[in-house]
């Protein structure tokens, strides 16, 4: 799940997308151009923003300046650059700290990485919009995941895509549209991942063999807060190596023994 070009680049356009669709304009040209400030490694400035998101500059700078207005960003006048602010940060650390399943899943996903000598994330599943990650452990192996707490990505995307296609209750119509915006490094046919979505339902968890990363084995399990369709997912990520073989039954035992535990948790707590 390392952010790669392509895939920025696809969640770019969904940021244009969202802000030409949005019924409440102003709020989504907010929301976008904090989230693109969020995914840029270096400080933009007006023009670019408003070409990644296809806003009229003078409309684009209305909403920066009331962003840096609520310190939501900061404006370099030496570099007539904007960046993220720490207003940001105050928000998350708000949101974290009523957020259960972070508290309840970072336990888990330290005891599993650990075991498993995996990489584990906890996600939470925004419909077919996006999926982000709120909590996640790093193996002391080799191998390094490329994200962090915050990251966001395509909602039908690995395993954890195939878990919501399985449970989420979705037609099949609306399902081949989104598939058809993934990005993959070995993508397979739509006829192949249904197929792989129908095993999800059957094992009650997802795998995905290189299809989304070459070489990556991603294992997803779903968690349900209510009845219905999944709210969040346990995901352990490795090297193919690592994830195959002997080692693969024990692990998908282990998160949907863990996916349960969660689920009924995050029942009680309402």
């Amino acid at each position: 799940m390392n952010e790669q070009p392509k895939q920025i680049a696809s969640a770019e356009s969904d940021l244009a997308r969202a802000v030409k669709q949005s019924k409440a304009p102003a709020i989504s040209r907010a929301a976008a151009v904090l989230r693109l400030l969020g995914k840029s490694n270096a400080p933009l400035g007006l023009q670019p923003i408003a070409r990644e998101l296809g806003l009229v500059p003078s409309t684009c700078l209305y909403v920066l300046r009331a962003l840096v207005a609520e310190e939501l960003v900061a404006f370099d006048p030496d570099t007539k650059r904007y960046s993220l602010d720490a207003g940001v940060l105050t928000l998350a650390r708000q949101w974290l700290r009523r957020n259960h399943f972070a508290d309840l899943a970072q336990p888990v996903l330290d005891r599993i990485s650990r075991d498993f000598g995996l990489t584990m994330l906890g996600v939470q599943i925004f419909g077919l919009d996006h999926i982000v990650v709120i909590a996640m452990s790093q193996s002391s192996q080799n191998f390094q995941l490329s994200t962090q707490v915050g990251s966001r990505f395509p909602a039908l995307i690995s395993a954890t895509g195939r878990c919501i296609a399985a449970f989420g209750g979705y037609p099949d119509e609306v399902l081949r549209e989104r598939f058809a915006r993934l990005r993959w490094d070995e993508p397979p046919t739509f006829e192949e991942w249904q197929a792989q979505v129908s095993q999800t339902r059957e094992q009650g968890l997802a795998v995905d063999a290189g299809n989304y990363i070459s070489g990556v084995t991603v294992v997803a399990a779903p968690v349900w807060k209510a009845p219905g369709r999944p709210s969040h997912a346990l995901v352990a990520i490795g090297i193919g190596s690592a994830v195959r073989g002997e080692g693969l039954p024990a692990l998908q035992d282990t998160l949907l023994s863990a996916a349960r535990s969660l689920s009924e948790q995050l029942s009680d707590h309402g």
